[in-house]
């Protein structure tokens, strides 16, 4: 079977022995029969209906020979039935699940694609000129490239330029607006630090009266507690209770009292504990006994004063009388025998470092006070299970606690003031050198001063010098010299507060003397034209550097006539280089005199006419020194003589005359052996 079908093929058949013969056209008198399928008509090579040529009507297959029979088989052969549940109006290709908004597509940005048509014949876009979409390039998802091939896909050249015009605009507009909202936010962090300096400031002074209101309210309070008694020991404070107020003199008065009550009770006292500001009984602890450290027996009666910062120790000696039967005194009387710093001493309750054995220990009611250099002492209380051993503890460790405090406030302080002088001389080195100022700074760095109603700190005067510092290294003359006369003002307002007002003056005046530095600079730079010279010249008056400009300006008027006089060549006329010479001095002497007139004041016009003197002088001396190998009273001697007075006359629109002074200084003879020539040797 499968060689059968391999001999069979649609181009089998008997070969063509001859080529066919092709018959002479022939008139169709009738149509040919179609069988109901539409003959195409000829359109003449044009386009259909459509816009497309007509297709090529496909010939029937031929039914003749074996070929024929296989096609037409082929043709006929049947498939399968229709199922009976098929649904012609079923679409061919079943629909897609319903997907959620996580499978959507999001739109499409891009635009339709360019049409190949080219360009309407208006030669714009279809959708209109491209235009700047802020949203779309605030959007933080934005790629550049995509968006600006999506935007400009089917923009001409002069769209694409108005685009990026467009885009620049909006580019410096932005950048406008940032520089402006740093400008806000930079005056507001200014504000805002202010504030909160303000607000710093404060809250230490609130803390500051806490404290003193916590310290006042503990001494009233120990003050109350205590009774009064003259030889127990026991200190009266000599205010009744409506005259115990809060208040600093009360307190000061408080403590006055029981030191000088402390010194008449206690002999020698005074000598361990000197009057200071401050100083204060915070307990009499009563009666005690000093025992043996060995033993531990009884030596003699002791009586214990604790005080803010130290710890007295007294013993109770017999009062010497004359007569033994005056009874008015007591007859014991205290003396000072042992004194300790409350932060070199350690106080050790001996109940908790012994044990009973049967009943009470007799260490129950005693401490041990170790000294410097490991010294100890012991003592009892005469009462047993007195609640002075345990109130004397307490208090010694609040003292303790309270002393602690104070050393640590005054090593911040310290290290504030320390902070403070290292700020101010990082700022300005030149503050190191002013020593009795620099030992000023730790005092001053809280202090206010008053500026147009206001009260402001130090801090201030600094963002004040910080705003001149700019303005001179962006050569804002200007701005600043108004700043400089301001500081300088307020410093002369500052009378009663002499340390400000020197560290005022201090800053303004090392700023002053930088910006003077380079308005001198420019007013040589510039010496040459009238009207920037004459605003150099007024601010450096205003400064206070008139000496300073006066002298620069003149010093560069000569340098600027010995430039001119060396660019004039001597090329064998000597007549024609006098008549240069004398041209350059002395036009040049005249615009310095007319511009100094205008520039300066009246008082120093002295010295101008003593720089025009000296550069006549200097005159001379070239002309001395060209003559000097002509003849004396000759034609050329002559010519250049008359020469150069004819141009000293351009000082009399000055109001000078030097017409005197020119040749003054010329020899009346030259010799044979002077210099010649231009007067080099």
């Amino acid at each position: 079977m499968s060689e059968e079908r391999g001999k069979i093929s649609l181009r089998s058949g008997p070969k063509r022995k001859a080529r066919p013969t092709i018959s002479a056209p022939r008139q169709i008198s009738d149509p040919i029969p179609n069988d109901g399928v539409a003959v195409p008509r000829s359109t003449g090579g044009r386009p259909g209906p459509s816009g497309l040529p007509a297709p090529r009507p496909r010939p029937p297959p031929s039914t003749g020979g074996r070929t024929g029979d296989l096609v037409k088989r082929r043709y006929s052969t049947r498939f399968n039935n229709i199922p009976t549940d098929f649904d012609a109006t079923a679409p061919p290709v079943p629909s897609m699940p319903g997907s959620g908004p996580r499978y959507k597509q999001p739109p499409s940005r891009s635009r339709p694609p360019p049409s190949r048509e080219g360009p309407s014949p208006s030669g714009v876009s279809r959708s209109g000129p491209p235009t700047v979409d802020p949203k779309a390039l605030r959007d933080p998802r934005l790629v550049p490239d995509q968006y600006v091939a999506n935007v400009l896909s089917e923009a001409t050249e002069d769209e694409i330029r108005d685009y990026e015009t467009s885009l620049r605009k909006l580019k410096n507009r932005a950048s406008a607006d940032l520089q402006q909202n740093v400008y806000q936010n930079r005056a507001q962090f200014i504000k805002i630090s202010k504030e909160a300096e303000k607000l710093k400031s404060e809250m230490r002074s609130l803390r500051n009266l806490f404290k003193e209101l916590a310290t006042n309210t503990n001494a009233l309070r120990a003050a109350s507690g205590s009774q009064s008694s003259a030889m127990n020991g026991e200190f009266s404070t000599g205010l009744s209770k409506r005259d115990k107020r809060s208040s600093v003199a009360d307190r000061t008065a408080l403590w006055n009292s029981q030191m000088q009550a402390l010194y008449k009770n206690v002999e020698g006292s005074q000598k361990f504990l000197p009057n200071s500001l401050g100083r204060h009984v915070i307990q009499q602890a009563g009666a005690w006994i000093e025992l043996d450290n060995a033993t531990y027996k009884s030596r003699r009666s002791m009586a214990l004063f604790l005080l803010n910062d130290h710890l007295l120790v007294a013993s109770r000696k017999k009062r010497k009388t004359d007569n033994p039967n005056d009874t008015r005194g007591p007859h014991t009387k205290l003396v000072a025998d042992r004194c300790w710093p409350l932060l070199d001493i350690e106080v050790v309750d001996m109940a908790a470092t012994t044990e009973s054995y049967s009943g009470r220990n007799k260490l129950a009611d005693a401490i041990m006070i170790r000294g410097v250099g490991q010294e100890s002492f012991i003592y009892r209380t005469e009462k047993a299970e007195d609640s002075e051993k345990a109130t004397l503890i307490l208090n010694i460790k609040k003292a303790v606690e309270e002393l602690r405090k104070n050393l640590q406030s005054e090593r911040e302080a310290n290290t504030k003031a320390k902070e403070t002088i290292n700020y101010f001389a990082s700022r300005d080195p030149g503050l190191l050198q002013k020593t009795e100022l620099l030992e000023t700074l730790s005092d001053i760095k809280d202090m206010l001063i008053e500026v147009d109603g206001k009260q402001q700190n130090l801090r201030w005067v600094e963002g004040q010098m910080d705003e001149l510092d700019i303005d001179i290294a962006l050569q804002k003359f200007d701005l600043a010299v108004d700043r400089v006369e301001k500081m300088q003002k307020l410093a002369r307002g500052l009378k009663s507060n002499a340390i400000a007002q020197d560290f005022i003056d201090f800053k303004v005046e090392e700023r002053c003397a930088k910006l003077a530095g380079l308005v001198i600079r420019e007013l040589v730079d510039s010496h040459k034209q009238p009207l920037k010279t004459k605003r150099n010249v007024e601010w450096l008056n205003r400064l206070g550097f008139e000496d300073r400009a006066r002298e620069a300006y003149l010093e560069a008027r000569s340098d600027l006539i010995q430039k001119r006089s060396r660019q004039c060549i001597f090329q064998g006329d000597l007549h024609l280089y006098i008549w240069q010479i004398s041209f350059v001095y002395f036009s040049i002497i005249r615009n310095t005199m007319s511009c100094f007139q205008s520039c300066f004041p009246q008082s120093m016009m002295s010295a101008c006419v003593k720089w025009a003197k000296e550069e006549v002088d200097a005159f001379n001396v070239i002309l001395a020194r060209q003559l000097s190998s002509t003849e004396k009273d000759g034609v050329v001697w002559q010519q250049c003589i008359d020469q150069s007075k004819t141009h000293a006359k351009m000082l009399e629109e000055v109001q000078l005359d030097f017409r005197d002074l020119v040749g003054r200084e010329v020899p009346q003879g030259a010799g044979s052996n002077g210099p010649v020539g231009l007067g080099l040797a």
